[in-house]
């Protein structure tokens, strides 16, 4: 659905000079905030058409519009089609006459296939950013760069917190991340929406809206439905992203004291294996020893996604217990198995047996 803008399929008009409040789109202030595309070979936008990713595509376009084309990387646009309702390809089809209109070329992206009944966000996260990066890598890019923004981070902590997350999840998304081998940029992690959304309507610019973030199915939208009930008993936007900001100081502090802390270990690591001593495990704070498992069943397994910290911290609790007792202990978390032999601890890729072959005749 079309909102207050010019009609559908015209090209986007040229930009008025910025309002006073929005010092974010002034020269000066481009030029900072995308410092960071400086060193890139090609980038890739992901615009899905709401107001935050016009809006971010429009700041893009003026920031290139003010640099020597020689010097300013290449720029696309990707957008997804997840095929779940109705009207989803007209959608990417009309960011393809936006970005056309700022001369960007445009890529539509379909998820293809057979859908899930279960976790359809979460699904449909994980495929998104699988095509976007399959396109970043088809055209060259290595920055990938979404339009989250303030409300976006602060609705991020507290569905974080709702589900127990730790620090390092409390500390919400980060500005800049790797994604394999691309740069993933967050830009406008800064900005509240509704000035993203003001800004569209300042330049006239139409944006969509997608029906499904007011479907109280998901968690997400719920949360958003209690957003102002959160806030008359004090847990604003604001509070939540000061507390990102308190978590991730302390996720930076916890980060080096782990650093620090392996680095000083008598370890023994080996393709598939390794070899820590007893003593640091129990006297070293919790936190950090359970970090450094983390670590170390992910190197040795391989592991392709997160352990669960509640697992984590049951395994971590056992093993300080037995060595505090000097007893025996065994466990097996992330693909990795864990025992204490010879007065060390040893972490081995856990050998899964092999699907059995049917060798009867059909």
């Amino acid at each position: 659905m079309l909102s207050p803008g010019e009609p559908a399929g015209g090209r986007v008009p040229a930009a008025p000079m910025p309002a006073a409040r929005f010092a974010f789109c002034e020269s000066a202030a481009l030029a900072e905030r995308f410092a960071c595309f400086e060193s890139a070979h090609a980038i890739l936008l992901a615009v899905s058409g709401g107001p935050d990713s016009v809006a971010l595509m429009r700041l893009v376009a003026r920031w290139r519009d003010g640099r020597a084309a020689e010097v300013t990387p290449p720029i696309h646009v990707a957008s997804v089609d997840h095929a779940l309702r109705a009207g989803s390809a007209a959608e990417v089809g009309q960011v393809a006459l936006w970005a056309a209109g700022l001369g960007l070329p445009h890529h539509a992206l379909v998820w293809r296939g057979a859908k899930p009944t279960t976790r359809i966000q979460e699904r449909a996260r994980e495929v998104r950013y699988g095509l976007l990066v399959d396109c970043a890598h088809a055209i060259g890019a290595d920055h990938l760069v979404t339009a989250h923004h303030a409300d976006d981070q602060a609705e991020t902590i507290l569905f974080r917190l709702a589900r127990g997350s730790g620090i390092g999840g409390l500390a919400g998304m980060a500005a800049s991340a790797m994604k394999g081998d691309l740069r993933h940029m967050r830009p406008l992690l800064d900005l509240a929406k509704a000035d993203l959304v003001a800004f569209c309507g300042s330049e006239k610019l139409p944006f969509l809206r997608d029906p499904s973030n007011e479907n109280p199915v998901y968690a997400r939208a719920r949360l958003r439905r209690l957003a102002g009930l959160l806030a008359r008993e004090g847990l604003t936007t604001q509070s939540l992203l000061r507390l990102g900001r308190r978590a991730a100081r302390a996720e930076t502090a916890l980060a080096a004291r782990l650093a620090a802390f392996a680095a000083s270990l008598d370890a023994v690591r080996e393709a598939g294996r390794t070899s820590l001593p007893l003593a640091p495990l129990a006297s070293e704070p919790e936190e950090i020893v359970l970090r450094l498992l983390e670590r170390e069943i992910e190197a040795v397994a391989g592991a392709a996604a997160p352990v669960r910290l509640e697992r984590l911290e049951a395994l971590t609790l056992r093993l300080r217990a037995a060595i505090g007792a000097e007893a025996s202990f065994a466990g097996s978390l992330g693909g990795a198995v864990l025992r204490i032999e010879r007065g060390r601890l040893t972490l081995r890729a856990e050998h899964r047996r092999p699907p059995r072959r049917d060798d009867r005749p059909a």
